[in-house]
């Protein structure tokens, strides 16, 4: 697998390449994250490693731009801001993972091995999602509704490529959290709310006949009201 990573610490990212070779990996560095930027938009690597602290432009920029341009390239993001909130907001920000420095090699390595794993089953996957009017695109990254465009952001587009593979079926909050933010929360975060909310508000309020249901006390189905 090849592994991009972006990291302006050359002694940390010197350590990281080196246990990733030794682990098999084909790695390529960059220091700084514009650079990274147009080295993750080429799409020639598998997966990303980003630290947060970066100079020309800083990681959580970066992978925003990254989705921005339609780039589903899974991310890790490094950084010695270890908190729950800024853990929050780099998975808000388009990462797939976070891991706050100091880290042990092992851990991280095992990171990159879940994406990879990820990566290869959304390649098994079929394309296209049809619930009632509603339909996603995933080859063009594209979602319509009665032919009408919704425009998604990168977490809105899998938080409901997730519910889709699920409809009709009660979604809870934890199985969000792990198969869509590949994260292990609170319970009581708000952060699904808010893009459950946001998602609700761009596929549902311009339509008579409401999709994305709150289930009271067990989480979101999708699909007609029933």
């Amino acid at each position: 697998m090849r592994v991009l990573v972006i990291e302006d610490d050359r002694e940390a990212a010197a350590y990281l390449a080196l246990g990733l070779r030794e682990s098999g990996y084909e790695v390529d560095l960059v220091a700084d994250g514009a650079e990274g930027l147009t080295r993750a938009v080429s799409g020639e690597h598998e997966v990303l490693v980003v630290d947060r602290m970066l100079p020309g432009l800083d990681g959580l920029s970066l992978i925003s731009a990254l989705r921005a341009a339609g780039r589903t390239t899974p991310v890790l993001i490094l950084s010695a801001l270890g908190e729950v909130d800024d853990r929050v907001t780099g998975l808000k920000a388009g990462g797939d993972d976070y891991l706050a420095k100091p880290y042990a090699f092992s851990e991280l390595l095992a990171r990159l091995e879940a994406l990879q794993r990820r990566g290869r089953a959304d390649q098994s996957i079929e394309d296209r999602l049809e619930v009632a009017d509603l339909v996603l695109d995933r080859a063009r990254h594209r979602v319509t509704r009665a032919g009408q465009a919704i425009h998604l952001q990168p977490r809105e587009f899998r938080l409901l490529e997730y519910l889709m593979r699920h409809a009709g079926h009660v979604v809870t909050r934890t199985m969000l959290l792990e198969h869509v933010w590949d994260y292990h929360f609170d319970p009581q975060t708000n952060v699904i709310d808010v893009h459950v909310s946001r998602l609700r508000a761009k596929m549902d309020r311009d339509f008579t006949s409401p999709l994305l249901h709150t289930v009271r006390g067990a989480g979101y189905r999708l699909g007609p009201v029933e």
